[in-house]
């Protein structure tokens, strides 16, 4: 009969199927909630490796940098330069280019090109970069200084904490938080910055924008 009792107290039938049934829901719910937690702590997508360096992540022109242009001969096409919201300058005899994302040396090509076009016979152009504004870290949270700092090439998150000041006493080093937006996603990860200074992890390679926040320890 359904619903009858075993000796071991163990029911038969439906109500037997009923308790497996909700185990092996409980065990989904577990299965679902560590992925979760897994996903946080993976950082990046298969374009990213944490723990490798951001090449040229420090050396690309962004939103808000500052440059100069020095064309050989031509004072009238020199001159400072800051790039707009939308990514671009307007240059003389040129107009508008998109610069983002362009390296010093690939923009001074560019517009070699454009101006060698019918305008100047043989232009030499040089930028020299004045300000990285776009290339910034922000560090919050148990550090001395906290605040927003210059992103270098291949920058660390130790880097990072030693330029805010490094730890303060009650500061949680084992819990520390990266959050990055890739493809206009929020994503995190937890770092041991106590482990990695010890040399038992592997550095960890920042990229620009990235918020560091130090947890306060409450032990």
């Amino acid at each position: 009969m359904l619903g009858t009792m075993t000796d071991s107290g163990c029911l038969k039938g439906f109500n037997c199927r009923r308790a497996v049934w909700l185990v092996l829901v409980f065990t989904g719910l577990v299965v679902a909630a560590c992925s979760t937690v897994a996903s946080e702590k993976r950082l990046g997508t298969p374009d990213f490796t944490p723990n490798s360096s951001i090449k040229g992540a420090g050396t690309t022109i962004g939103v808000g940098d500052t440059f100069e242009v020095r064309v050989y001969g031509e004072q009238d096409l020199s001159g400072t330069y800051r790039v707009s919201t939308d990514g671009m300058i307007i240059f003389p005899l040129v107009g508008k280019i998109m610069v983002v994302g362009l390296s010093a040396n690939t923009l001074a090509e560019q517009l070699t090109e454009k101006l060698r076009n019918g305008i100047l016979k043989d232009p030499q152009v040089s930028i020299f970069i004045k300000e990285f504004n776009s290339k910034k870290v922000f560090v919050f949270g148990e550090v001395n200084r906290p605040g927003t700092f210059q992103y270098d090439e291949d920058m660390t998150i130790i880097q990072a904490v030693t330029v805010a000041g490094g730890f303060t006493k009650g500061a949680e080093r084992n819990k520390v938080s990266v959050t990055r937006i890739e493809d206009g996603v929020e994503k995190r990860v937890f770092l041991s910055v106590e482990e990695i200074g010890r040399g038992k992890e592997k550095n960890f390679f920042l990229k620009p924008g990235d918020i560091i926040y130090v947890p306060e320890s409450f032990f």
